[in-house]
């Protein structure tokens, strides 16, 4: 079976970033090779976008309005289709530049890993000194040459169903997830769609109608599915709801439950290493299982189906942050590739962030991120303190006025006060639920307590989108707009702001960034699940059930096993010195005895027990 994908020439990728940070990146980066991912929540943006690139280049721009059918997947496939043209008109021009110091052309050969056959051409043709045999290298290397992939992001859970001009309820095939799937359908271009924050029936109903996403006679795919998961048991539900529906999954991206950005979907206790370990050892399993069930599918639908199954890769992201940490887990862990994230937010030439916001996170410390309530979905949400979108919350908290004016209402979902979903960070559902609470003789301290509930969520929709206004509007005497933005952890250890050929030459091991003190990446996501085990712990102790109990329970012997499998885990290390190696084990024993010292409460009689 032919493989069912383009050539790669780098062994990473820049996974979704926010709303902003990365709406842009394959117009920064897919030229030289490097793969990246585009938000598809916010089709407001994505037309300002369009517009804003249709202008500057001089394009003819015709703008997608409400009030028109279909407009969300329409604005999606046309800036899809914008940025195609954008990346093949870059790399066209590539192609027919000179080898030149300072060109794009020699950053994409400079850049690649130095194990990559075409790095070894490339380091040929340099050497040479005869002009015709030069020549020859140079149009070999030339035809070569491949853009990264321009993947789309689609957060399942976000599906909020739309109403038309009459104020009527429009069919399912309008609401977000799946408009913003038929979006990426019908654009021109081969890549991927990363489905993430679990399964959605309705929209991988959908997806299994999709024509876009079979295999061709060759067995080639347009269209493909990346499905990003926490956990093995995750990937193997999933996967085969969709090889059912005659949809193959081409990736499974895993990604650390806590050691990430953006919203975090903490496991059961399973930590990473583990994790990585199970998929090493179950792929064949779970592709052959998979394979016979798509099989079946594609009978079913009356298409030719495969003999043998497709490739499937394998990748990891979350909380990597040297070079040795990304060569052990493709060499010993078994993963096809790596997401590096979050270190490019300092990247300016990667990434749609503010100024202003960049130099917050170069500056920031450990103690700076932190996992909050800031969400309105209720999904603990990675956040940097002193982020202007804090100040603003707090501003609008002291003068009176809490909450935010709602004007997208992507994250609609509460229908406590109100027949129509409405969000948890906007003033309506907020003055509304303060008003409750003070009507409800709660003692003070609790009564305080719950309204700092109500106020800490954002504006998600604005502040994650900020960025990209500030840096495509002119300067005027408009208050700034306030950014929120969703940094791994992992990020504290990264103090410069840096330029694309430094970060990928950190990555690839040429170079070694500045970073603060930092262990190794098993290490952080432990310690952030021990934080995270006592703060859920904490947050109920007057209440605990029976089924809390047994659940916390699980958890910490399931992060107990975690830590026996990294204690075996560290002669592996073999890149790492002795002195690494013992720091590690040092870690690990004072985080088993803190995780050991952890008091699970015992469940109180008179609470009745609740399904998680």
């Amino acid at each position: 079976m032919k493989r069912m994908e383009e050539e790669r020439v780098h062994t990473f990728h820049i996974p979704v970033l926010g709303l902003a940070f990365s709406i842009d990146t394959p117009i920064r980066v897919a030229r030289f090779g490097i793969s990246s991912v585009i938000s598809l929540v916010d089709d407001i943006l994505i037309e300002q976008m369009r517009k804003h690139y249709c202008v500057s280049l001089g394009e003819p721009y015709v703008a997608i309005t409400p009030k028109e059918d279909d407009h969300r997947a329409r604005r999606i496939t046309e800036y899809l289709n914008l940025v195609h043209r954008i990346v093949q008109s870059q790399i066209a021009r590539m192609k027919a530049s000179m080898f030149e110091a300072g060109s794009d052309i020699v950053k994409y050969f400079e850049m690649l890993p130095d194990d990559s056959p075409l790095k070894g051409v490339y380091r040929r043709m340099v050497q040479v000194t005869d002009p015709a045999v030069r020549a020859s290298l140079q149009d070999e290397l030339r035809l070569k040459i491949v853009p990264g992939a321009i993947d789309v992001n689609i957060m399942t859970k976000l599906n909020k169903t739309n109403l038309g001009p009459d104020r009527k309820e429009l069919p399912g095939e309008y609401s977000d997830a799946v408009a913003g799937l038929r979006g990426f359908a019908k654009s021109d271009f081969s890549s991927a769609v990363v489905l993430s924050a679990g399964l959605n029936p309705r929209v991988y109903s959908y997806l299994g109608n999709c024509k876009e996403f079979l295999p061709d006679q060759n067995g080639f795919f347009r269209k493909k599915v990346i499905l990003k998961v926490s956990d093995h048991r995750s990937a193997f539900i999933q996967g085969k709801f969709l090889a059912k529906k005659g949809i193959w999954i081409s990736e499974y991206r895993i990604e650390s439950g806590l050691n990430c950005g953006g919203h975090a979907f903490a496991t059961d206790g399973l930590l990473l290493g583990p994790i990585l370990e199970e998929f090493k050892f179950k792929k064949n399993e779970l592709v052959a299982e998979l394979h016979g069930l798509y099989r079946k599918a594609l009978q079913e639908k009356g298409i030719a189906h495969p003999a043998t199954s497709f490739d499937v890769r394998i990748t990891v992201q979350g909380g990597i942050g040297t070079a040795n940490e990304d060569r052990f887990l493709r060499a010993y862990c078994g993963v096809d590739g790596t997401g590096w994230g979050s270190p490019f937010l300092l990247v300016p030439e990667a990434t749609n962030v503010d100024d202003e916001t960049r130099k917050k996170l170069a500056a920031a410390l450990r103690s700076d991120f932190y996992l909050s309530d800031a969400s309105p979905l209720g999904i603990p949400f990675n956040n940097l303190r002193g982020s202007s979108s804090e100040t603003q919350r707090d501003r609008r908290v002291a003068d009176g006025k809490p909450g935010s004016p709602c004007t997208k209402k992507y994250l609609v979902s509460n229908t406590e006060f109100t027949e129509q979903p409405i969000c948890t960070a906007s003033m309506q559902y907020q003055t509304l639920k303060i008003n409750q609470l003070k009507d409800s003789n709660l003692p003070p301290v609790e009564l305080n307590d719950r309204i700092q509930a109500v106020t800490e969520k954002a504006c998600l929709c604005e502040d994650l989108a900020a960025p990209a206004f500030i840096n495509i509007e002119p300067a005027s005497g408009e208050p700034a707009r306030a950014t929120a933005v969703c940094p791994g952890p992992n990020l504290a250890f990264f103090p410069d702001i840096v330029s694309l050929e430094q970060m990928v030459g950190h990555i690839y091991g040429r170079m070694q960034l500045s970073m603060r003190d930092r262990p190794n990446m098993f290490i952080n996501e432990l310690q952030l699940y021990v934080e995270y085990l006592k703060k859920e712990i904490k947050k109920q102790l007057d209440s605990f059930t029976v089924n809390e109990q047994k659940y916390y329970s699980v958890f910490r012997a399931n992060m107990l096993d975690g830590i026996a499998y990294y204690k075996s885990l560290i002669p592996n290390l073999i890149e790492e010195t002795e002195q690494y190696r013992v720091r590690m084990r040092n870690e690990l024993l004072c985080l088993e005895q803190e995780l050991l010292d952890i008091i699970i409460p015992a469940a109180r009689s008179s609470q009745p027990s609740v399904q998680r």
